[in-house]
């Protein structure tokens, strides 16, 4: 018999929501998963949106008190836990940005806490080293690493096209520079990499996903098969976010997909700009960076797959079925 984990549901297009879909496609036939609502991503409206769901999500909480089995927790509401059910849990700690704070003054209050009850944690997974240094700093020793993972077949499938042909597809300009800048929400930076071409013949913008900013260039928001077909389209990425990121699925893929990029070195961007060797993006001079770097060589292209693919979805099915079932042992 399988072991019984429950977490809540892998819902959403986020990279922790992808992350957490993840783990459970890939160790479905070795765990059986029992899952609760995730309130949080079916509001619409962002202030006050964590109370709101920790509030809905407390007697789903309160009614997993007595089951069997562990959880696979990376929410907030793991400060509804008891102790003797935080010792059951392995939680994924994806990032921590109070840039993000959408709860103010109660939320602050609650990652406090969350920090000190982390301790109680079976384990504590993160995706950066920089973020398992940050969590040793908040004294959470019981720390594990397991970077984000990449169905390379897929990836290889969409390397494979001709990118002119992905830029006719989806109607980008074959003779500019499309300049992938990722996600168009919130402190991004896709207002600054915007400013920094804006006016500059032969570079436009391209951004992805709901855009809640605004974006100015040429967005758009696709299934996951054109959407690879479009980070393979464009010919630089450039990622100078606000915000302290886990480990850029977005800026990841897009190198997997031969798109050199400039990544500002800041939490666990950093450890991947470290990782594949990109540079960081230069503000004084960043339209010229962008044109330097549409013309690498090829070969660093391939040196950023091979690093990257090391960390295809057999490392990850395999680090995270050991892991929960040893969670799930006495």
């Amino acid at each position: 018999m399988n072991p019984v984990v429950h977490s809540m549901t892998p819902q959403g297009r986020t990279g922790g929501r992808v992350y957490l879909r993840m783990i459970h496609e890939g160790t479905a036939d070795r765990i059986d998963w029992r899952t609760v609502p995730d309130y949080k991503r079916a509001y619409t409206v962002r202030r006050g949106r964590k109370v709101r769901h920790l509030t809905r999500l407390a007697p789903h909480i309160r009614g997993l008190r007595h089951e069997p089995g562990s959880f696979l927790w990376d929410d907030l509401s793991i400060l509804l836990f008891t102790p003797e059910m935080r010792a059951r849990t392995v939680f994924v700690f994806h990032h921590y940005e109070p840039l993000q704070f959408d709860s103010w003054p109660l939320e602050p209050l609650l990652w406090h806490r969350l920090f000190a009850v982390l301790p109680q944690c079976r384990a504590v997974v993160c995706v950066a080293p920089s973020w398992a240094a940050f969590l040793r700093a908040h004294g959470v020793d019981n720390v594990q690493l397991i970077y984000n993972a990449f169905d390379l077949a897929e990836i290889d499938r969409v390397r494979d096209m001709d990118p002119a042909d992905c830029k006719a597809r989806l109607g980008l300009p074959r003779d500019e520079i499309s300049v992938y800048a990722g996600k168009a929400v919130h402190w991004k930076g896709i207002e600054r990499v915007s400013a920094a071409i804006e006016g500059r013949l032969g570079l436009h913008l391209v951004t992805t996903g709901s855009n809640t900013v605004g974006s100015p260039g040429r967005h758009f928001d696709l299934p996951r098969p054109q959407y690879l077909e479009l980070l393979r389209a464009c010919d630089v990425g450039v990622f100078i976010p606000r915000m302290r990121e886990g480990w850029s699925r977005c800026a990841a893929e897009a190198l997997l997909l031969g798109v050199p990029c400039l990544i500002q070195p800041i939490a666990g961007l950093g450890d991947l700009a470290r990782l594949t060797e990109q540079p960081p993006p230069d503000p004084h001079r960043l339209a010229e960076q962008i044109r330097e770097r549409a013309g690498a060589a090829p070969e660093e292209s391939k040196t950023a797959y091979e690093t990257l693919a090391r960390f295809d979805t057999a490392y990850f099915r395999d680090a995270w079925s050991r892991l929960l079932i040893q969670a799930a042992g006495p």
